[in-house]
């Protein structure tokens, strides 16, 4: 987490997003209210993801934590990949009513990337190249399916010891229906299952079910 700044939202402020994002979705969830007053879009993006990976987010959470960010914009490779990732989330939440914001995704995401490809890894990049392979290519403004996963193949090369980058990358070519090269992938993700959140642990299981457990003595 980026360090943090410590200049308060105003508590007006703070419980007016809360109660617009609350109706009819749900109260916001406390922990969330209390790291967004803090100002700082990673934090906020953090204490999200937190709770999505225990599974005690709601829909208000996404909307609360959406309407906070867009409220403090910053210029910096952070804040643009927190907005890109809350986006996201926000998304993944509203569905197809959600669509239209796809593109805002791509935009921050971008950014981010452009800002500091190496920021958390490559988070950014991450990011992208899932975007652009899940993503209905009319929903997006540059990428495509083949860019994506050129990107997260890429990452892959680059950052072997992230665990997550081979979920990805698993995840992409299984969304394309081409499960043979995830294989080594799924392999190296259930090799280092405890390396992976909860919600990703999730994921994993999934792709496993979808394309069959890969035979991970062969791929080694």
């Amino acid at each position: 987490m980026a360090g943090e700044r410590w200049t308060r939202i105003p508590a007006s402020f703070a419980l007016l997003l809360a109660s617009s994002c609350a109706t009819p979705m749900g109260a916001v969830n406390p922990e969330l209210i209390e790291m967004a007053e803090r100002r700082d879009a990673l934090v906020t993006a953090d204490t999200l993801e937190a709770l999505i990976e225990r599974g005690a987010d709601s829909p208000a959470d996404r909307e609360y934590a959406y309407q906070v960010i867009q409220a403090e914009e910053a210029d910096d490779a952070g804040y643009a990949f927190a907005r890109a990732a809350v986006t996201g989330r926000l998304v993944q939440q509203r569905g197809l009513r959600g669509a239209g914001k796809v593109r805002e995704v791509e935009r921050w995401a971008l950014l981010s990337q452009t800002l500091d490809p190496d920021f958390r890894d490559g988070a950014a990049t991450r990011l992208l190249g899932t975007l652009y392979v899940t993503a209905p290519a009319s929903f997006l403004e540059h990428g495509d399916s083949e860019q994506g996963i050129e990107m997260l193949e890429q990452l892959v090369q680059e950052r072997p010891d992230a665990v997550e980058n081979h979920l990805r990358l698993a995840e992409a070519y299984i969304a394309l229906s081409d499960p043979e090269p995830a294989a080594p992938h799924l392999c190296v993700c259930l090799a280092q299952r405890a390396a992976l959140r909860r919600d990703d642990q999730q994921l994993l299981d999934h792709l496993v079910a979808t394309a069959g457990t890969p035979d991970c003595e062969s791929s080694s």
